[in-house]
Order: structure tokens, then sequence, then C-alpha cells
């Protein structure tokens, strides 16, 4: 495994000891709204501060990018950490065992590593660039599907862009009336390695964040798969839409989801 992996790795672990702790007293967790629909718990932060501490003993003049805490800038930029301590907080504070660590390292740029780990399953989500992708050691694969006709669509409702719901909507129709059925389970990160693991054959959500995304389409990428943001483009980052999926199927979600984009979500 590589090095800085297995800090990721290590990291990962801590803080779900953190969140499983929590998980089973549920009543002593602290909760706040940090905007329309968003919540952010004690767990979160604590997860955070301990993935952070794992990093900064091995790595301490790394940048850290984190969901809670912002950017802590490190004096050697080349490499940054994109961390998401507890990525489906609304599963966990509503007692849904369903819920992530996320971490992703980027070099010079570069998705270079990323961890998954879901804590209540002890699933572990691995990927290096250039190496392929393992869940709990072994490698795992996209589901090479070439039609639409047959497949689970993993998605994610705008619940903070609801401004989008009509487009969102319409695509969601497009793509349900051509698959098998849809799944939304209320974690980005683990949608992505679940396309990654072959569990799900696609997945895509408007207005998502690095950290949701950064670990989860490097899993992708190195089981074989693609991403892209609804264009069929690398804009994804910034946009925040973004579809994964197989090659071929990619083209076949894209097809129906572009006439409902409209110039907001043509970026």
């Amino acid at each position: 495994m590589h090095p800085m992996l297995n800090i990721a790795v290590r990291a990962a672990r801590t803080a779900g000891k953190v969140i499983v702790r929590s998980f089973e007293q549920l009543d002593k967790v602290e909760i706040e709204s940090k905007g329309t629909n968003d919540f952010v718990s004690s767990v979160d932060i604590n997860a955070e501060e301990a993935i952070i501490e794992t990093i900064r003993k091995s790595y301490p003049d790394h940048t850290i990018i984190c969901e809670e805490s912002g950017i802590s800038q490190g004096s050697n930029d080349d490499y940054q950490w994109i961390i998401d301590p507890l990525d489906g907080t609304t599963n966990f504070v509503k007692g849904i065992p369903h819920f992530a660590v996320s971490i992703a390292l980027k070099v010079k740029g570069k998705l270079d590593q990323a961890v998954i780990f879901d804590p209540i399953r002890g699933e572990l989500f691995t990927a290096s660039r250039g190496k392929g992708a393992q869940l709990n050691g072994f490698r795992i694969r996209v589901k090479n599907h070439k039609e639409l006709s047959g497949t689970v669509i993993a998605t994610g409702f705008p619940f903070k862009h609801k401004q989008h719901t009509q487009a969102y909507m319409a695509m969601f129709g497009a793509l349900f009336a051509k698959t098998s059925d849809m799944r939304r389970a209320g974690s980005a990160a683990l949608d992505l390695a679940y396309v990654a693991a072959g569990r799900v054959d696609g997945f895509f959500e408007i207005g998502l964040k690095p950290w949701d995304t950064a670990a989860g389409e490097l899993l992708v990428i190195e089981a074989g798969g693609l991403v892209t943001d609804f264009t069929g483009g690398h804009n994804q980052t910034k946009s925040g839409n973004i579809v994964a999926s197989s090659t071929r199927l990619q083209k076949e979600i894209l097809k129906e989801i572009r006439p409902h984009l409209g110039e907001a979500l043509s970026k």
C-alpha cells in the first residue's frame, strides 16, 4: 500500500471509531443548522479533528481542505488532502446506518489517493492513481453495461438547490423510464464507491462539493469507469454536477440528462 494511502486509511478508521461510538449514543449528539437543509453535528467536527491530527503527524506541511473547518494552508501546496469526515450526516442524525468517511489526496492538482470508509459495515474502499481500486483489499470494477435497460442508477435529490427541482425531476423521469430502478441512499461518497464496486451501474447529482466527490471520483476512474459533468466535460469539481458510470453507459445517461439542463446546469 502507498505510504500516503496508508495514512489516509489510518485517519479514516480513527474517524470511523469516533462516528460509531456516537451512533450508539445519538441522544448525546449535538446538531446545528449551518444553512438551508444543511446540518452539522458534533460528530462531524470530532471526526474531522481526528483525521487532521492523523495526517498532520505524518505530513505537517500539507494543505488540508475540510468540509467543516475549511482550508488549512500548508507550506507545501502540491499536496492537498480533501476531507469529508461524515458524508451522510442527515442519515447519521436520523439513525439510518448509511454514511461514510471520505478522504482524497491531490498531488500537483491530480487525484492520487482515495479512501471511503463505511464504519458500520466495515467496508474500506481504496484507490491509488494508476493502481486500480479495491474493497477490503480485493479488486473492484464498474459494471460495463451498454444500455440503460436493466440498470440501477443512484442519485441524490438537490435538497440544497431546490431551484433546480424541476430540471432534476425531468432528468430523473427520463432515466427512470429506461432503467430497471433508481436509488437515493443519502451519501454521495458511498454512491460513487458503489458505482466503482459494480453495486449500482451509475450515479448523477446536482450541486455537490469537492469533499463529497473527490475520493469517489478516483475510485470510479481506477475501477475502469468515467466521471464527467452533465455536458460530458470535466468541470464537475467546479459545477458540482456529476455523472459516473462505465464509459459506454455514460453516453446513454448524458443523452437523457442533456435535454433538461437549461443554462444554469450547462456550466
